[in-house]
């Protein structure tokens, strides 16, 4: 995809949002009323969210608790960087109280190929693990939630949710949900680790047309993807591609060098990339020469 495209992508990212929000001020936002550990969905037949609560974890500084998607059949969502088209969720947590930080994590997404190019995100559903570092350990947390992000079948369709709940050492019946999506969160790990899931190496070369690439070998069994991110939100790389060439027991993407916001340099840029296999999942950071 070209980065005339990608900006029309980041330019409807911020129109659906701006509908999303009217839609909200005609409709009426249906407010989640909080249980004892888990808010009722908010949402229609095609999506729903809710807050879930988990056990606290002996010695941290900080509460488990997620953000929890459905999705209808045959639709899906999309991750941090959505790809070639889409918009990534945002959420905000305004309004909490004795919060002083909230850290989303996220869990490996899937790459989804349609007429549009490669997006990358969560079809069936999917749960954002959260850890929420309290001002005051020894009072309660109240976690307000709105979240927008966007939910497409064959078109896409803005949507919105809000949220409360107040999370207590109580009772926390989807803690083993909520355990299984931080399972599924990448684990850090460095380039040219070992291992039969790791990032060997990464190297720039020229391809066709003389065209600047970026050429990454990936040991993994068979299935694996790879995924990468710009330094930050206004970077948009294109989806890494599967070719041959790769020596045995590796498998090799290739990108192009291209997506960067303008003034900005591939030279020194660090880049985030995300290999997925069935079960596993890593992240590694590293910096382009």
């Amino acid at each position: 995809m070209c980065m005339l495209a990608r900006i029309d992508r980041l330019r409807l990212a911020a129109a659906i949002y701006t509908a999303g929000v009217a839609l909200g001020a005609v409709l009426g936002v249906v407010q989640a009323s909080a249980t004892e550990d888990v808010t009722n969905w908010d949402g229609d037949a095609r999506s729903g969210v809710r807050i879930i609560a988990g056990a606290r974890p002996a010695d941290a500084p900080y509460l488990r608790a997620g953000v929890e998607i459905r999705l209808k059949r045959g639709w899906h969502t999309y991750w941090r960087y959505p790809g070639d088209a889409g918009v990534p969720p945002q959420f905000s947590f305004d309004g909490s109280r004795n919060v002083k930080k909230v850290d989303v994590l996220w869990p490996a997404p899937e790459r989804m190929v349609d007429s549009g190019g490669a997006s990358i995100g969560y079809s069936g559903g999917v749960i954002f693990p959260l850890h929420i570092v309290p001002q005051h350990a020894s009072k309660p947390v109240s976690l307000h939630l709105r979240l927008q992000y966007a939910i497409c079948e064959k078109l896409c369709v803005p949507a919105e949710a809000r949220s409360e709940l107040t999370l207590t050492s109580g009772r926390a019946s989807q803690d083993a949900a909520l355990t299984a999506a931080e399972r599924r969160v990448p684990k850090r790990r460095h380039l040219g680790d070992g291992g039969d899931l790791a990032i060997r190496s990464l190297r720039r070369e020229h391809g066709a047309n003389d065209k600047e690439r970026v050429v990454v070998d990936v040991a993994g069994p068979a299935g694996v993807d790879l995924f990468v991110e710009g330094p930050n939100q206004q970077w948009a790389l294109p989806v890494p591609t599967p070719v041959a060439g790769a020596p045995a027991g590796l498998q090799r993407f290739v990108f192009d060098l291209d997506g960067a916001p303008s003034g900005a340099s591939y030279r020194g840029a660090v880049l985030t990339l995300t290999a997925v296999a069935p079960g596993r999942s890593i992240e590694v950071a590293t910096r382009l020469d």
